[in-house]
């Protein structure tokens, strides 16, 4: 009986030091997107910022799960009015207006690489994982961006998809060769 007891004991530290380590791993990526939000280059209606790159680095090394956790909390930060969102800004009014597609689409973005990567992913995985996250934010941030700013599809495409293909090709290129390093280095696994 004592034995079954010191198993027990040590299954149960074994899943609380998971969960905290979990617990960590979600908001230190959602304070890294809050961080990432405030590398910005000025642009209207949507700047270029660093977000995206914590988002695909999230999915990689979370996994779909945690990774759209720590997104929702990121989110979540957001609208109980922490400063997360670009230019130190918060609230409904971030969620609803021309960036917030984009903002909504980072749970799903994380979900997307963490499922399509899987859990030992190579490179040429990681980067087609995060390339169709790209395409979620893309899609439902142009998709928002018409619906509030431009009421243009030529005008929103433009100025919310195409405009920021470059920069977010640098930041996938960036964030599968960091996934890849970490993961390869037993970092996340």
């Amino acid at each position: 009986m004592p034995e079954s007891h010191s198993t027990g004991t040590g299954v149960y530290h074994g899943a609380r030091s998971r969960a905290i380590s979990g617990t960590m791993q979600v908001l230190t990526f959602a304070a890294l997107t809050a961080i990432g939000a405030q590398i910005e280059i000025p642009h209207t209606p949507v700047p270029f910022t660093l977000q995206t790159f914590f988002v695909l680095l999230s999915g990689a090394l979370l996994g779909p799960w945690l990774g759209a956790c720590s997104m929702i909390v990121y989110l979540a930060a957001g609208f109980a009015g922490l400063p997360v969102f670009s230019s130190m800004g918060f609230g409904l009014a971030r969620i609803i207006g021309p960036t917030g597609g984009y903002l909504l689409a980072f749970p799903v973005a994380a979900f997307t690489v963490g499922y399509l990567a899987g859990r030992r992913p190579g490179l040429a995985r990681l980067l087609l994982s995060m390339t169709a996250a790209l395409l979620v934010i893309f899609s439902l941030g142009t998709l928002q961006l018409n619906l509030v700013w431009f009421h243009d599809w030529s005008l929103s495409f433009a100025n919310g998809f195409l405009i920021f293909s470059w920069w977010d090709l640098v930041k996938l290129a960036g964030a599968a060769s960091i996934a890849r390093a970490l993961r390869t280095a037993s970092i996340f696994s």
